[in-house]
């Protein structure tokens, strides 16, 4: 199938109307860098989202902790926020931390303060349904089997590239948890001269391996981008002690060639996929433990 460009690459369901937005805003005469951030307010702004942005899941306090991160091929450039309150686009401003400071990362109340100097508005987070759910959370105290997260990566006809990454994090967590999304080389990593790679999944074993950037270290290593998801998912699984489907590992990739995939662990995962004329959801690879190959070695 011939593709044209820009092309986008996204987690899960809610990353087709994010990649479309990308689209648009590209098409508009925006950059990829431009595109991708404003694909991403697309899931911030759900309210329906329990996973990103505005409806996501509180921490165990009731309190609404947003992570993003984005980064720029071109330069290696990056910026960064963890564990932001009440700011509706945090991709937006790990973007000005980008883009206006020398830091790549600011965190907590740090952040906040620099939002707000940087013009954004302070934003209640926690909607009612949020807050009810929390509130029987309280009562019955059963953990929600939600850490999802929107990555979003973009590639240009120029081979320019970039990414982002967005979320609410693990639902429940303890205050100031942070996952590995706002973590260059953890939730994301572009690398402007090979491709870019986004995870999704339970922030502290992505993590553990730096493994957007050891996706993007496979696909430099000549692997197609599914393949070097899969290869990372696999050194991981010989490594971690853990059955693969307790490891909740989802990654999407995309090189610079506009080859494009994803692997994830038990029965894998949903990723959109968008460029000028097609916009589809597709279902990732799926590992387990029997598919442990020569790049994991052999499992502990």
């Amino acid at each position: 199938m011939s593709i044209d460009y820009p092309l986008f690459v996204s987690t899960w369901t809610f990353g087709k109307p994010a990649n479309e937005q990308s689209l648009k805003v590209f098409q508009g005469g925006g950059s990829i860098l431009d595109a991708v951030e404003q694909g991403i307010h697309v899931a911030e702004a759900d309210a329906s989202n329990p996973s990103v942005g505005l409806g996501g899941i509180p921490n165990a306090e009731g309190v609404v902790q947003l992570d993003a991160c984005i980064m720029d091929g071109e330069g290696q450039r990056a910026g960064s926020v963890a564990a932001i309150e009440g700011i509706l686009h945090p991709i937006s401003v790990a973007r000005r931390v980008m883009d206006n400071t020398k830091h790549v990362m600011l965190a907590g109340d740090g952040a906040r303060q620099f939002a707000l100097a940087q013009g954004f508005a302070s934003v209640e987070l926690l909607t009612e349904e949020r807050r009810t759910e929390w509130e029987q959370w309280r009562v019955q105290n059963h953990p929600p089997d939600n850490h999802d997260t929107i990555a979003l990566l973009g590639l240009d006809s120029t081979g320019r590239l970039a990414g982002g990454c967005s979320t609410s994090g693990w639902g429940y967590k303890l205050p100031g948890r942070v996952g590995d999304s706002p973590i260059i080389g953890s939730g994301l990593y572009v690398d402007g001269e090979i491709g870019a790679a986004g995870a999704t999944g339970l922030g502290e074993n992505v993590m553990r391996y730096c493994a957007s950037f050891l996706v993007v270290e496979y696909m430099r290593q000549g692997l197609h981008p599914e393949e070097a998801c899969s290869a990372t998912i696999r050194r991981v699984i010989a490594a971690d002690p853990r059955p693969a489907e307790e490891l909740a590992l989802n990654f999407v990739a995309l090189d610079k060639q506009g080859r494009y995939g994803a692997a994830g662990t038990g029965r894998g995962f949903e990723y959109a996929v968008t460029y000028p004329g097609y916009s589809q959801v597709l279902q990732s690879a799926a590992l387990s433990d029997t598919d442990v190959g020569p790049e994991g070695g052999n499992r502990r």
